[in-house]
């Protein structure tokens, strides 16, 4: 990939895009557990929380643990990365669509969590994917990298598979709506090195 895309540490001024783009990597399951934050009053929508969220100082998945890649003159990506600590094995949850995401998460504790990596659609297919998930693995430090997507990003599992990924894990998803397509959550990990 040539030099057009550039990486930067996030900003704590890109909570929004952030959110944006953790959203778009989720498949929209970020907003879904957002809604359920906005009924306290403090913010009006979804995305407006999960700006909050990404603007907090020492969270695990805000805006201190992303990377930004710039292209064209635009935020085109981003990648969220963290060591994910022994503290992860303490998390409950009664949120049924939560649990085989925190279930497979606990079998990975101690290595280098990808939260998110997502990139804009119409900036798609050019390498930017590629040289986030390259930072990613560098940050690792040589610890093992791991995270989930579902069985249906056809286009994310062909990424991180060319990329030294194999499958340790899979597990239902369980649907967040009476009409969510159905899927599985798959767990992928790249050994130390």
């Amino acid at each position: 990939m040539g030099t057009f895309a550039a990486l930067r540490p996030a900003e704590r001024r890109d909570a929004a895009e952030l959110a944006i783009l953790v959203d778009i990597g989720s498949h929209g399951f970020a907003s879904w557990l957002w809604f359920s934050e906005v009924s306290g009053g403090k913010v009006d929508t979804p995305l407006e929380q999960g700006r909050l969220k990404m603007s907090r100082d020492g969270e695990w998945g805000s805006w201190q643990n992303a990377v930004v890649a710039e292209a064209y003159g635009e935020i085109a990506g981003a990648a969220v990365g963290y060591e994910l600590g022994a503290g992860i094995s303490a998390i409950e949850t009664d949120r049924p669509a939560l649990v085989p995401v925190i279930t497979m998460q606990k079998t990975v504790a101690g290595g280098w969590f990808i939260g998110t990596l997502a990139v804009y659609r119409h900036l798609r297919g050019i390498g930017i994917g590629m040289k986030l998930l390259g930072d990613q693995i560098d940050k690792a430090n040589g610890l093992p990298v791991s995270l989930i997507t579902s069985s249906d990003n056809e286009a994310a599992l062909a990424l991180y598979k060319k990329n030294g990924f194999s499958e340790a894990d899979r597990a239902d998803a369980v649907p967040i709506f009476e009409s969510s397509k159905k899927h599985e959550w798959v767990l992928l990990t790249r050994l130390a090195g």
